[in-house]
């Protein structure tokens, strides 16, 4: 009877947790690619030599997540190679809350 009672809360606290891990780790990833991306297109031209190669290296540079090449743009600023991230995470249905963005920005080489 006290299981019963107290399984639920039990359980809502853990798939609250891995969630929010997913979620730190999906903005970690984020950043780690555009870092990555843009320290390439300023050291490695020859890997990152257009703005669609960078942002395929930055796709594949976030540490294990699938995310489209489109999540990631490039552009020259003042600052250096400036690549930025937007992601849309989804949240499971269960919960019934709306897609949080995610950003990430990285210049090289300041």
């Amino acid at each position: 009877m006290e299981f019963a009672l107290t399984a639920p809360v039990f359980f809502l606290f853990i798939f609250g947790i891995i969630e929010c891990g997913l979620l730190f780790w999906t903005q970690l990833g984020i950043q780690h690619g555009s870092e990555m991306a843009a320290r390439c297109a300023t050291v490695n031209t020859t890997l990152c030599s257009s703005s669609n190669t960078i942002t395929s290296y930055a796709a594949q540079q976030a540490f294990g997540l699938t995310l489209p090449a489109g999540t990631f743009t490039y552009s020259t600023a003042t600052c250096g190679n400036q690549v930025s991230a937007n992601y849309s995470f989804e949240f499971p249905q269960i919960l019934n809350l709306s897609p949080m963005t995610l950003t990430g920005r990285a210049c090289f080489p300041s």
